[in-house]
């Protein structure tokens, strides 16, 4: 398998190269993780209009400012440090909104600052549960996507309709020689397609993890913890 541009990478050609770089690099950015922010934002209490701007706020400071030419991959998971520069940015966003309540004149913060950091609350364990959570799911929706995508391409929009009933997660699939006559397919070659599109589903699933970590050889282990995190076990 290819493996893809890491976030890492894409935030660093968007930081350090032009326009259409850093265009491509906030699409990709965003379809990975917009939604696994928004639940995070939306757990601190904030109306719904507000929660979406502070999300996009977010996502576009985190592309603009210096920090991610400093960001270094070595240092864990892209998952991590994305969390801890959210739990800045909103913490950052919070005071510049008491600020103007009271009649602004303080200088605003930035959770650049390396002294500020020092100062940021620690992602309570809940937290960054509920917004692994999210990425989670967000991390099988697009997989699943991309395979109804592949499908669709290849002519087979209506093989995949009755197909996907089989994959892992669905509720109670019907008996296999149902779907299968209404393919108009063997009992055996209908198995084999199953068997197939899980193996699809599988390399398109990996293919999204690999676009989160630093290298390949950790993709074995985001994906068992994509898992334990969906089944509730994840320490």
């Amino acid at each position: 398998m290819e493996f893809p541009a890491t976030q890492w990478s894409l935030l660093a050609q968007a930081t350090l190269n032009g326009e259409a770089a850093a265009a491509a690099a906030l699409a990709e950015f965003c379809r990975r993780y917009r939604e696994p922010v928004l639940q995070f934002v939306r757990m601190r209490g904030v109306s719904p209009a507000e929660a979406e701007d502070l999300t996009q706020d977010f996502l576009l400071h985190v592309m603009e400012k210096s920090t991610l030419r400093r960001a270094d991959a070595a240092r864990g998971r892209f998952r991590s440090f994305l969390i801890g520069a959210l739990v800045r940015f909103l913490r950052d966003a919070y005071y510049q909104r008491t600020a103007q309540k009271r009649g602004g004149g303080q200088v605003p913060l930035s959770f650049d600052e390396p002294d500020l950091a020092a100062a940021m609350p620690t992602v309570a364990p809940d937290d960054e549960a509920t917004f692994d959570r999210a990425w989670a799911t967000q991390m099988l929706q697009l997989a699943l996507e991309g395979l109804k995508a592949d499908y669709a391409k290849a002519g087979r929009a209506e093989a995949y309709a009755v197909l996907a009933a089989y994959l892992p997660g669905r509720a109670a699939p019907p008996p296999y020689e149902e779907a299968a006559a209404k393919l108009g397919l063997g009992l055996a070659t209908f198995k084999t397609e199953v068997h197939r599109l899980r193996d699809r589903f599988r390399q398109r699933l990996r293919r999204e993890i690999a676009g989160t970590v630093t290298s390949p050889e950790e993709v074995d282990d985001e994906l068992a913890y994509l898992g334990r995190v969906l089944q509730g076990t994840a320490k």
